[in-house]
């Protein structure tokens, strides 16, 4: 991988780096093809001039901004076209109707150059194996055969124009090394955007522990101690839980204690039989059903012990009277049960 020339993108001179990429060295500057660009524009304004230099068209074409480069360091693919003409190298659209009636596999072909909007980088064959020189990359990235074509179809849908270089490329390093071994590319090259900030990210973290005193420690470190926090959390969590579950559970113990308590005394007292009360045990018994019971059991034990009774005159029973029966009969039975 060390012996592909990759040149790392710098401003907005993309279309320099893809040049240089595909020839495999620093064969093109930005003087270079800002003077083919200004070739171009002197080109057209001569065409232009053609029709009349006092004619609106001539006048408005001096007015406007050159189409083949600009400022930032964008060249036109007229610019880059002229480049490759002059090592004997022309560009094929790709997904033209010429090309496609071809119908040749992608990995028969030497190189490519793609362009979207403003952006220029090349995919090259080296020895028997496929680069992606991206110069947005850290570094070369080696494509399959299989994957070229699901890459360049994934190109195109994102708006890419694609460009079959055809013709002799000048001989380089990697041609040659390539050639006779095959790279296996343990790890692919990241966006250096995204180097950059884990870079920075780093540089700025170790900075500020260093002034406070605390050494930088690895992310898996970090990652350790914090599932340990979190699992101590859990923890504690688990164990306020089972706490509260725990006071819960005994409060309704508490509760069925004093539920099966008060059904023991109201079986004595309401004189309940012994299957009744089995059944009393196995589901519980509410304040209504016992009171009906009790009632139940009074209104039974009222006529029995009427014919024992010495016949009086009717009096009118006085304010309590029948509850102190009521009670004189209750209280000896409940004694007795006791």
């Amino acid at each position: 991988m060390d012996s592909i020339f990759h040149e790392k993108q710098e401003g907005s001179l993309c279309a320099q780096h893809c040049l240089n990429n595909l020839l495999q060295g620093e064969y093109f500057t930005p003087v270079d093809l800002s003077s083919i660009a200004h070739q171009l524009d002197e080109e057209e304004r001569m065409r232009m001039a053609e029709g009349g230099m006092a004619s609106e068209e001539y006048r408005t074409f001096l007015q406007q901004p050159s189409g083949n480069m600009d400022d930032s360091g964008f060249f036109s693919i007229q610019v880059i076209s002229n480049a490759l003409r002059v090592w004997g190298l022309e560009l094929i659209l790709f997904n033209s109707p010429e090309y496609q009636r071809l119908m040749i596999n992608p990995i028969n072909e030497k190189a490519f150059i793609c362009n979207y909007k403003e952006h220029w980088f090349t995919i090259r064959k080296l020895g028997q194996q496929w680069f992606n020189l991206n110069s947005l990359l850290t570094g070369p990235e080696l494509i399959s055969d299989t994957y070229l074509a699901l890459f360049l179809a994934q190109l195109q849908q994102e708006g890419y124009s694609i460009f079959v270089i055809r013709g002799n490329l000048p001989e380089c390093e990697a041609e040659q090394i390539l050639g006779i071994m095959r790279v296996h590319q343990q790890q692919r090259p990241r966006l250096i955007g995204e180097d950059e900030a884990q870079t920075s990210m780093g540089t700025s973290g170790s900075q500020s522990q260093a002034d406070v005193g605390f050494s930088v420690e690895d992310d898996d470190e970090e990652l350790k101690r914090a599932l340990a926090l979190s699992r101590q959390d859990m923890d504690v969590e688990d164990e306020e839980a089972d706490v509260r579950r725990a006071i819960q559970l005994s409060m309704q113990g508490t509760v069925r204690s004093e539920r099966s308590s008060e059904c023991e005394v109201f079986d004595v007292k309401s004189g309940i039989t012994g299957d009744e009360q089995k059944g009393g045990q196995s589901e519980a018994l509410t304040a209504e059903e016992l009171r009906k019971r009790r009632q139940a059991y009074f209104d039974r034990q009222q006529p029995q012990a009427q014919p024992n009774l010495p016949q009086q005159p009717d009096v009118p029973p006085t304010a309590g009277s029948g509850s102190a029966n009521n009670a004189s009969e209750e209280y000896p039975q409940q004694e007795s049960s006791q």
